[in-house]
């Protein structure tokens, strides 16, 4: 205890915190610094996600058949669009 004179008077201060004010006080700290761990780290960390997915991307289209490119898709849908048609003019004559 404190005592401190004020006025003519002693006043007596009590400086000592309860366990329950500790950890009211230790629980505003660790937020703060998970939301600064947080607001550092995230953005980077969210980054390196997006570069992954991207590079994993351009392996799958590199190794990807050269056969299937959309030229070739078309000209395959052209051909599929010519054989129905001849089916339906064997069927009509």
């Amino acid at each position: 205890m404190l005592q401190v004179l004020v006025d003519g008077r002693m006043l007596a201060y009590h400086l000592y915190m309860n366990w329950h004010e500790v950890w009211g006080v230790l629980k505003w700290v660790l937020v703060i610094l998970a939301a600064g761990f947080v607001g550092q780290f995230g953005k980077s960390l969210a980054l390196y996600f997006i570069k992954r997915h991207r590079n994993k991307q351009a392996l799958e289209a590199i190794s990807a058949p050269t056969g299937t490119s959309a030229v070739d898709a078309n000209e395959a849908k052209i051909e599929k669009k010519r054989a129905k048609a001849k089916v339906k003019r064997l069927k009509k004559s």
